[in-house]
């Protein structure tokens, strides 16, 4: 891999009818990376790819491949080619035909074309299978022919959309070694798509992290898991502990009351923070040589580490350890500074642009109306600024009577003492605190009691 940027994606944007896929994205792609797109289902990283390959065009800015905006240029004319979950091998001909295939589309000389097939396979683990029937093959060696089928083109870049989504998990991770193993020996550009955080781990230079369209970080696999940069990215990347605190000042954080010392600064004094802490870097101590002491709650083995949750007085921890503690136990809990990271407090609260209606005490959200003191100051429809707190957000069983709208959950992540769950509600997202865990997808109803809801002027 090399400095040069081989692929540039320039303030773009991509929406289908007014729902955005992508939105002012900004991200550089290097001759020889192996760069994943990491994110949930929805999150745009299928319509990066596609926008690269040419299959789709953007709806605003540039994307340029070696300095030269390629947006007119047709996909079959970039040196990129692209490999796909299913696999889109043609079942009448053998692997060897399979393979060469694009090769005899271009004409070139038999020998020519017998020589780079057998390059191909012996890349691919796959010599003395070129006669056999695709139909013969495993799902992982079926995989390998797809994959040896747009090497053999010899591309700039291969792009590869969840080609692993298909296997078994030992297929799975075998390929993953090999899939690095061939980057790396080719020395070419692959750009690979996933929802697994594991596989981007595993086989990435540099993973990019997507959410709702737009870009929450970007890094190398290590600062990815070490150094998340919002309470997301560390929740999808791994199991964490999340936690709100208070940054007394540089390597001071406050958490459910305990001062710690920690490794990070240049946040303002008494300023509200997030703080993440994974629960491989938790230690399991005697009682009485801890700050912090709770009951086990839960031991469950995962194969080379427990997992122990541990009820600290309301507030759970999760704790990953070799050392085996039974349910119901006192412990105690150290947690060194260098565990924990601080972050920049995300979205706390819900605001949003509504519509004053002081005469009948409703705003509006959306085209939903909400009971609310709105104050004689504003006039009928005025423009005003809304705020729920998520904590005031009751979430109902979708077809409850007293449900105000409803929506779907995008998220749902466990913040020690509750869930923070975000619900997709059409227009904008809503965050709600609820005790139980929510399926993402899942459907739901929202309510808010009217003196929740707090009306000011637009700034």
């Amino acid at each position: 891999m090399n400095d040069k940027h081989l692929i540039e994606l320039i303030d773009v944007s991509k929406d289908y009818s007014g729902d955005v896929a992508l939105e002012h994205v900004n991200l550089y792609i290097k001759d020889g990376e192996f760069l994943t797109l990491l994110g949930p289902s929805g999150c745009g990283k299928t319509t990066m790819l596609r926008l690269i390959a040419g299959f789709i065009q953007p709806t605003a800015g540039r994307i340029e491949m070696d300095g030269v905006d390629i947006a007119n240029v047709p996909p079959y004319k970039r040196r990129i080619n692209t490999v796909f979950q299913k696999y889109a091998l043609f079942p009448h001909l053998n692997v060897f035909d399979n393979i060469a295939f694009g090769l005899k589309i271009r004409k070139m000389d038999k020998k020519t074309i017998e020589e780079k097939v057998n390059a191909m396979l012996e890349l691919v683990n796959l010599r003395g299978y070129g006669k056999r029937s695709v139909d013969q093959l495993s799902g992982g060696q079926q995989q390998r022919v797809a994959i040896a089928r747009a090497l053999v083109n010899e591309p700039q870049v291969l792009l590869l959309d969840e080609p692993l989504g298909a296997l078994d998990l030992k297929l799975r991770k075998e390929m993953q070694v090999e899939l690095k193993r061939m980057q790396q020996r080719l020395g070419i550009t692959f750009i690979y798509v996933t929802h697994d955080q594991e596989e981007a781990l595993t086989m990435s230079d540099t993973i990019v992290v997507l959410k709702d369209g737009e870009i929450q970080q970007i890094g190398t696999p290590t600062d990815i898991y070490n150094e998340p940069k919002n309470p997301f990215v560390a929740d999808f990347i791994g199991e964490s502990n999340i936690i709100p605190g208070i940054m007394l000042q540089d390597y001071r954080v406050r958490i459910n009351g305990l001062t710690y010392e920690c490794v990070d600064a240049g946040f303002k004094r008494n300023v509200e923070v997030d703080v993440v802490v994974r629960p491989e870097d938790i230690d399991i101590v005697p009682p009485e040589a801890a700050r912090i002491r709770g009951v086990v709650q839960s031991v469950v083995f995962m194969g080379v580490h427990y997992e122990v949750d541990v009820d600290c007085g309301g507030y759970e921890w999760i704790i990953h350890t070799t050392d085996y503690v039974a349910v119901g136990e006192t412990v105690g809990i150290d947690i060194p500074p260098d565990a924990i990271h601080v972050m920049k407090k995300t979205r706390s609260m819900n605001i949003f642009d509504g519509i004053a209606y002081p005469a009948d005490g409703l705003v509006t959200i959306d085209g939903t109306d909400f009971p609310a003191a709105v104050p004689a100051a504003f006039s009928e429809k005025d423009e005003v600024l809304v705020q729920i707190a998520p904590k005031d957000v009751v979430l109902l069983a979708p077809q409850d009577e007293d449900a105000q709208l409803t929506g779907y959950v995008k998220a749902c992540m466990f913040l020690g003492t509750h869930y923070e769950v975000t619900v997709d509600c059409g227009e904008n997202d809503w965050i709600a605190f609820s005790d139980d865990f929510m399926e993402d997808g899942a459907e739901t109803g929202l309510r808010v009691a009217r003196e929740a809801v707090t009306v000011s002027a637009q700034a």
